[in-house]
């Protein structure tokens, strides 16, 4: 199976020394986040996993820990944008965190890290001709360490509106012009521009709109075709096949505006000061009241096919 580490908080910035604990007692727990007294138990053994996929704005705590993940293929997606402290107030600056990526890169091959250019925000100081030049300064450095660059543009979940009230939408117009702009730039530097999320008004601009962590990803990934179960991704609009996330909600130290994983910053203080890097759990300990269920897991790879 595919488990992923990055949906709900950056576990190579902040629980890297957790993570490698869960890899060498090779087992993790995850509290399910509308039912907390439901966990979930995941093997995380290489026999079952077929790949650990990361999505992270700071990989370099985990790196020293990589000896520890040769035993798996792995995707990363790797969040570089060029804001300020006022909307990423924790975010190490660009320039280090492109120095990361290239030395990440050149452990697990081009094939398996994208860059995350997202989410694309328009106001007053980020106009679309400052985003094409900053753009391109930042693709020109990351220009032979990946193939893909994955966008977005803001969207207005319910915790955004709360921590990020100024933020406005892109009109759909605006969307097409950036992205377009976007393709060719990367195109300059041998990259594909590929939307996240909803991108059916962006097939004709030149990115490719089959989504960002589909089966072909992960195969390409992995060099085997893969048998996935269906989907379980409802959004009806994104092609991204998410299964198996064992972080959590309010647990991201972060602390971005428009960030859809973190409700209120009191609320992650309080749970990052509850981690325990040796507890089962990414935050607090098991509890006698615990309903405790095994994941059921196997190998997805088909054992008779290889891409190459």
């Amino acid at each position: 199976m595919i488990i992923q580490t990055g949906q709900r908080t950056d576990i190579p910035a902040y629980y890297s020394e957790w993570f490698a604990n869960r890899l060498q007692e090779g087992y993790v727990l995850v509290r399910n986040p509308y039912n907390p007294i439901s966990v979930t138990r995941y093997e995380l053994t290489p026999d079952v996993v077929d790949l650990i996929g990361f999505c992270s704005k700071n990989p370099e705590p985990l790196l020293k820990h990589m000896d520890l993940l040769r035993p798996y293929h792995q995707y990363w997606f790797v969040t570089i944008t060029p804001y300020d402290k006022d909307m990423e107030p924790n975010v190490p600056p660009k320039e280090t965190v492109m120095e990361t990526f290239r030395r990440l890169s050149s452990i697990v091959g081009p094939d398996c890290i994208a860059w995350r250019y997202d989410p694309i925000i328009i106001n007053e100081t980020w106009t679309s001709e400052k985003h094409f030049e900053t753009f391109r300064e930042m693709a020109s450095t990351l220009a032979g360490y990946t193939k893909v660059c994955v966008i977005s543009f803001i969207m207005l979940y319910e915790k955004v509106k709360i921590n990020f009230p100024e933020v406005k939408l892109i009109p759909e117009k605006e969307q097409i012009r950036i992205s377009e702009e976007l393709v060719k730039i990367a195109k300059d530097f041998g990259m594909t521009i590929r939307p996240c999320g909803d991108s059916r008004h962006l097939t004709n601009t030149g990115a490719d709109c089959s989504g960002c962590m589909t089966q072909k990803t992960f195969e390409t990934a992995i060099g085997q075709n893969l048998n996935l179960p269906s989907n379980p991704n409802n959004r009806k609009e994104c092609a991204c096949y998410i299964t198996g996330d064992i972080g959590a909600y309010n647990t991201c130290g972060h602390l971005c505006r428009y960030c859809y994983a973190n409700s209120d910053p009191q609320l992650v203080a309080q749970n990052m000061r509850r981690h325990d890097p040796h507890s089962p759990l990414i935050t607090g300990n098991l509890l006698e009241t615990d309903n405790v269920h095994q994941a059921k897991q196997k190998s997805w790879i088909d054992p008779q096919l290889r891409l190459f």
